[in-house]
């Protein structure tokens, strides 16, 4: 009988949001509640589960597990709360012969630029040297050299959007089986690489990352193969680790490693310049937005709490309102005051507002307008996707004119159209939906909208990258600096045990 211990920890942060986290962002969960809530989901946990569970002899220890929305940076204090529950944990639970650790990899902390690196470095004290550690990672997580010293193996997301949670939990508890029961040595490829991207080329489905991605998934299925992707980091958490790479990982073959490291970062060097969003300015999109045939999205991609940012932008709803935009369109927003009037208020009333710029408001700044108060809820919702349900704490629909406004207490990953449907509105009745997510699940878009425009908005995510004001990242770094060479170097990692 083989004992596996399962723990996680997860948030993805912008650096640039001034609106920090805390511990009550996180969903946290111990002991069995761990495998309830992920038995049969499509979450990395729950494709572990399902590895683990279907050979019968396996003895499952969940221990600890937390993920939030993405933010901005943990304070310091909920930071240390969450870490000593985390090792608490793996202190009282019974000795393990392997443990799976569901992380992200773009945590930040105060004090703490590398979280998963501190769980890790403290984990292994606990845990000793000896037992096998292998993690799931995002793509955009920041990986470390503390990261992959301190584990055996690392296995990266290989699709975006990210539609693969519960497959890379699966490959992540195969590979810590080929460990335990076939002895495999896991040798780790790294090759860093000077850049930052964004763009619709990173979608896997149908953009260039996609082919580099399917050389990683063709290597993983070769004999000796253990895990192989590309990471592309997250721009907008500005830490020293920041950059993209690439990361293979093999049973005792070293060459190999190494020689599909640089072929997978060579691939991504060529194509990298392509590899940037293409921004439509505020001021002519929605001009265009007033010209097109609807119904059209305006991917508000800057102002992402999917990506770390506040959720209180208003640019493009002042533009709407600048340029006397009468068409419907429909904008979510995170302001817990207006909501909280709104609800004062009651269904039907009429009040005098003020809307956005509440957690970034030296970006945004409030708009004052008349609105209706349509609908009200507690903000707690189930997504489209097996992601579980939301919530964005008390919400109010609001109407000002052809403006329709949902506005939550909280920021939430709006993937979907859930949050719309819930209050009985529906995208494809509006001229214009405003999304904040810098890839709508396709899937929600096909046979209504008939165009996509990427806003050049201001915002703690924006894919202009060099709006944002790196200051931490290694330098020079493309696009952040002209004519940045790239000069690939291999480290190869194998941890003793």
């Amino acid at each position: 009988m083989l004992t596996i211990l399962i723990a996680g920890c997860r948030q993805e942060v912008s650096t640039f949001n001034p609106w920090p986290s805390g511990y009550e962002d996180f969903h946290v969960s111990t002991g069995q509640a761990i495998l309830s809530r992920n038995r049969g989901r499509r979450t990395s946990i729950g494709g572990a589960l399902e590895v683990l569970e279907a050979r019968g002899d396996c003895r499952l220890v969940p221990a600890f597990d937390a993920g939030a929305c993405s933010a901005g940076v943990l304070k310091a204090a909920d930071f240390k709360r969450l870490a000593g529950e985390f090792l608490g944990a793996l202190k009282e639970a019974p000795p393990a012969d392997g443990a799976y650790f569901s992380f992200h990899g773009s945590m930040v902390a105060e004090g703490e630029e590398d979280p998963e690196g501190y769980l890790l470095a403290e984990a292994r004290k606990i845990l000793g040297e000896k037992i096998p550690i292998v993690l799931s990672l995002d793509l955009h997580g920041i990986v470390t050299r503390r990261m992959l010293e301190l584990s055996d193996a690392a296995v990266l997301y290989h699709t975006y959007p990210h539609v693969d949670l519960g497959e890379t939990g699966q490959r992540a508890a195969r590979v810590l089986l080929r460990i335990l029961t076939e002895g495999a040595q896991p040798v780790t490829a790294l090759v860093e690489i000077p850049a930052l991207v964004r763009g619709d080329e990173l979608v896997t489905e149908t953009g260039l990352y996609g082919k580099m991605l399917q050389g990683a998934r063709d290597f993983e299925r070769r004999p000796g193969g253990l895990a192989a992707g590309i990471f592309i980091g997250n721009p907008f958490t500005d830490v020293p680790g920041l950059r993209s790479g690439s990361l293979v990982v093999t049973d005792n073959d070293p060459r190999a490693a190494e020689r599909e490291a640089l072929n997978l970062a060579e691939f991504f060097w060529v194509v990298h310049e392509r590899l940037q969003a293409p921004l439509v300015p505020l001021k002519d999109a929605v001009r265009l937005a007033h010209e097109a045939e609807g119904p059209l999205l305006l991917f508000d991609a800057a102002d992402a709490p999917s990506s770390g940012a506040s959720g209180d932008g208003n640019a493009i709803l002042k533009e709407l309102l600048a340029q006397g935009f009468g068409k419907p369109a429909l904008v979510p927003i995170v302001d817990a005051p207006a909501a909280r009037a709104a609800q004062q208020a009651g269904i039907g009333k009429m009040l005098r507002v003020a809307v956005g710029g509440t957690r970034d408001p030296g970006r945004f700044q409030p708009i004052e307008l008349d609105a209706r108060v349509k609908t009200l809820s507690d903000g707690k919702f189930p997504f489209e996707r097996d992601y579980g349900s939301a919530d964005a704490g008390p919400t109010a629909v609001l109407e000002s004119g052809p403006i329709t406004l949902v506005v939550f207490s909280g920021p939430l990953s709006i993937h979907d159209r859930s949050p719309f449907y819930v209050h009985g509105l529906d995208p494809a009745r509006f001229h214009v939906t405003v999304a904040k997510c810098p890839h709508w699940h396709r899937r929600y878009m096909d046979g209504w909208v008939k165009e996509i425009v990427n806003v050049d908005a201001p915002g703690s995510t924006s894919a202009n990258l060099r709006s944002l004001g790196h200051t931490r990242c290694p330098r020079p770094i493309f696009p952040l600096d002209a004519n940045v060479v790239f000069e690939p170097r291999v480290s190869l990692i194998r941890r003793a045990r």
